[in-house]
């Protein structure tokens, strides 16, 4: 299944892609795409309504991110070998692990908007894991089980905050308003063969500047979800986004590139469809 929420921001519904990629509105049959519904329970109950039998939704309306913002979002930083690589530091020996709070989430086509003071604005592509069942000190070969589906996350950051001031604090970089773009859709764990086996993209004003796999991670979604437990109850909704490929501004060889106000970004992963996203000043929400 293809889970997604539609609709004004604060007003979202709930909703689900067809198979001919026609918006299917599930207002009847669940509140929202949350840890209920992402629940084993929940999954079971929606694999049992007959889509045809739902409203159409008419147009293309807004899309919001398709999790409800009520849980954790944890993120994996320097996970991908290449990446660690271009920006110059060492592989490390285990996850690094920091948060993104709650009002960073934003709908894949939202604009970002730069926060005041910005200077150095970059994208990254990353494959997010939506958590559907409670896991606390799970084993590796037990932690997809706890896995409800995946979706795309742009890791929004904004260099300058992350690193210029503070270089051990990089929630700063990354905890802005609207730097978490997820969606378009949740794409259900049954759905994906292999998370280890997934391209993803990211193209600024149509020139691609990642393109990667998820099979050059250095810690994959099963070894994450497992350690990451260890530390914290992951619930039903939360989500974890799991690193990037190369191809950051940032690491740009001789000179950075960042964003500036007008720049479209576009990325995508294999099976989850694809986010576009308008660069926007200070204000310009």
């Amino acid at each position: 299944m293809k889970l997604l929420r539609f609709g004004p921001k604060g007003r979202e519904k709930p909703g689900l892609l067809d198979s001919s990629g026609a918006i299917r509105d599930l207002s009847r049959v669940i509140k929202d795409i949350n840890g209920d519904t992402l629940s084993p329970g929940g999954l079971a109950k929606l694999k049992k309504v007959k889509v045809e039998k739902l409203p159409k939704v008419r147009g293309k309306p807004r899309l919001g991110a398709p999790v409800s913002p009520i849980g954790k979002l944890i993120a994996v930083g320097l996970n991908y070998a290449d990446h660690a690589a271009e920006a110059g530091v060492k592989i490390p020996d285990e996850p690094v692990l920091f948060v993104k709070t709650p009002n960073t989430y934003a709908g894949p086509n939202d604009k970002v908007v730069f926060p005041r003071g910005w200077s150095k604005m970059d994208w990254e592509v990353e494959l997010a894991v939506v958590i559907g069942r409670r896991a606390r000190y799970v084993s590796k070969d037990k932690a997809l089980k706890h896995v409800a589906g995946y979706t795309i996350c742009n890791d929004v950051s904004e260099r300058a905050f992350q690193i210029d001031r503070g270089g051990s604090q990089w929630t700063k970089g990354k905890m802005c308003d609207g730097f978490a773009p997820l969606g378009p859709y949740v794409l259900t764990a049954d759905e994906v063969k292999d998370p280890q086996a997934l391209n993803m993209y990211c193209d600024v004003n149509g020139q691609r500047m990642q393109s990667g796999s998820t099979k050059t991670m250095i810690f994959d979604v099963a070894h994450l979800v497992s350690y990451i437990s260890d530390f914290v109850t992951l619930e039903p909704g939360d989500v974890i986004i799991t690193g990037t490929p190369p191809g950051v501004g940032l690491g740009k060889k001789p000179t950075p590139i960042f964003l500036k106000p007008g720049d479209v970004v576009t990325l995508g992963i294999d099976g989850m469809g694809e986010q576009r996203q308008v660069c926007a000043a200070p204000g310009n929400r």
